[in-house]
């Protein structure tokens, strides 16, 4: 039984303890569902300022919350014969474009049809373990709706030379999208340190408490009134960071249903116009710079030839 102390913000006042504790924990305990925390409370394993509470429990701002949650086994990730569109590969590392919708690695609710089943299907046994079981290979992510390319390691060895060049900002990642409304400059710098939502904390949010610094270029390619097709370099790599970037200056990314507005002018799009596109890095083993490029998925190509209308 492991005990688990949360210190609730004065902000969160009037949020259901089990909606607020489902929120806050799904990025460093994604298996702790909302249901889980429902059974936590019906055998008396959370208290709040030390009594134990009911799901229905509203938060008032400034309690202490207090969890026993009970030892659990990682479940055994099972290998998956997934087609991977692969732009290169070799001992040390693959370079894979995602398509739409494909989770990057499992979590709860997505332990199969994920990034990692096709891998190791692909792979075998020729996976780093540095993230451990669930993660093998992974040494970055993007988004279930973003598409593009990904690094992919094989070993432990190129995992440390990747997860390196991610530390210090040297790796190049440039990516395609098409935000809201005309952006007044042709390319602009967003410096802004992003961390988790104080409230919604499946969200991540600009200039919050305990926020991480966050850098974001872009460039406006093409204009359309209405919308803008643009190119983002990452200086940083924070969660959702284009995302919430281009929405913290009011030109959200077209499609994106956690960021935008709720109502999507293209409702088949299913999830942001976010490609990375390109991605450049030192070879862990040669020393040398390899650069690939994803090409836009059919239905960015389609949105764009719309637009050029």
């Amino acid at each position: 039984m492991a005990e688990m102390t949360i210190l609730v913000p004065e902000l969160a006042s009037a949020v259901r303890i089990d909606k607020y504790l489902a929120d806050r924990l799904s990025e460093e305990r994604p298996e702790i569902s909302r249901s889980f925390l429902q059974n936590l409370m019906k055998d008396q394993a959370v208290t709040v300022n030390g009594s134990a509470v009911k799901a229905n429990y509203k938060l008032s701002g400034g309690e202490e919350i207090c969890l026993m949650i009970p030892e659990s086994t990682e479940p055994d990730i099972v290998a998956e014969d997934i087609p991977l569109d692969i732009l290169y590969e070799d001992s040390d590392l693959i370079i894979v474009n995602k398509p739409k919708g494909m989770v990057v690695h499992p979590a709860a609710g997505h332990y199969s049809g994920t990034l990692v089943n096709a891998l190791m299907f692909h792979c075998k046994d020729d996976l780093s373990g540095i993230n451990g079981v669930l993660r093998p290979g992974i040494v970055h992510r993007i988004d279930r709706n973003t598409t593009g390319s990904l690094i992919v390691c094989k070993n432990d060895f190129s995992h440390h030379h990747i997860a390196e060049q991610l530390k210090v900002h040297s790796i190049n990642r440039r990516y395609r999208a098409i935000v809201h409304g005309n952006l007044k400059e042709e390319e602009g710098v967003i410096d802004a340190p992003i961390g988790r939502h104080p409230i919604e904390r499946k969200k991540m949010a600009v200039n919050v408490r305990q926020a991480k610094s966050a850098v974001t270029h872009y460039r406006v390619l093409e204009r359309f009134g209405q919308f803008t097709y643009i190119e983002c370099r990452l200086e940083t790599g924070r969660t959702h960071q284009i995302r919430v970037h281009m929405s913290s200056i009011h030109h959200p990314i077209l499609g994106d249903d956690v960021y935008g507005p709720a109502k999507c002018p293209y409702p088949g799009l299913q999830g942001q116009t976010l490609h990375a596109q390109i991605i450049g890095f030192i070879h862990p083993r040669t020393g040398e710079y390899m650069e690939f490029e994803a090409p836009l998925p059919e239905y960015f190509e389609e949105l764009l030839r719309k637009l050029r209308r």
